[in-house]
């Protein structure tokens, strides 16, 4: 775990950008078409702690940027070459452009300078999407990556991000996946191989400004 210095300085709001990932209705909301990993989300607090995040985001000026995964209603562009897709398909709550289902979820506010940016193919949040290019053009350094899931889209994230050259920073307590005793595994022995992982707390005592002595 890095020290309270050195996670202030990964985390200079200048140069941060939280990410939320699959933070949407049909996804984390009560009417999920994944109601398992839903529960889990909501059950284990990482919900709670991506919305702490991003309220605190917007207080500090760290620029929040929204991953959401959908879907056209004819399906054209989807990818149909792995079961995941096959069996998202078949779900009773289709993640399609423009429903219910694609809001960022409650109890996460989105503000007026969020970017929310929308994918129709593939697994991750930032490959074959605009995140890349306006993660650099808005000089980003760190990237938050929180949501779901740590089954599949959060550790794509972390190894996409690692890639092109960005810290990447896990808030532990702010992603989640199924089984509940799969995500610290996840963590240990992959993620915190190549992210800097800390915890909800840590992101923001990090982001409070000093005290001045005097």
């Amino acid at each position: 775990m890095p020290s309270h210095e050195q996670l202030r300085e990964i985390l200079d709001p200048a140069t941060t950008v939280l990410m939320t990932v699959e933070c949407q209705q049909g996804v984390v909301g009560t009417e999920s078409a994944l109601p398992e990993l839903a529960k889990e989300a909501r059950s284990s607090g990482a919900l709670v702690n991506v919305a702490r995040l991003v309220a605190a985001a917007h207080l500090g000026g760290v620029q929040v940027l929204h991953a959401v995964a959908e879907r056209r209603p004819d399906g054209r562009g989807a990818n149909r070459n792995a079961r995941l897709f096959r069996a998202a398909e078949r779900l009773p709550v289709q993640q399609l452009s423009g429903t219910t289902a694609v809001r960022i979820a409650p109890p996460i506010e989105v503000a007026e300078e969020d970017f929310v940016v929308r994918r129709l193919h593939g697994l991750s949040p930032i490959a074959g999407t605009e995140v890349d290019a306006l993660l650099r053009n808005l000089g980003c350094r760190t990237l938050i990556v929180s949501g779901v899931s740590a089954n599949v889209a959060i550790p794509n994230a972390v190894f996409d991000a690692v890639n092109r050259g960005y810290t990447a920073v896990v808030p532990a307590d702010a992603i989640a996946g199924v089984p509940a005793d799969y995500t610290p595994a996840m963590i240990r022995h992959t993620l915190a191989l190549v992210a800097t992982v800390a915890s909800t707390e840590d992101v923001l005592g990090a982001w409070k400004r000093p005290r001045r002595s005097g």
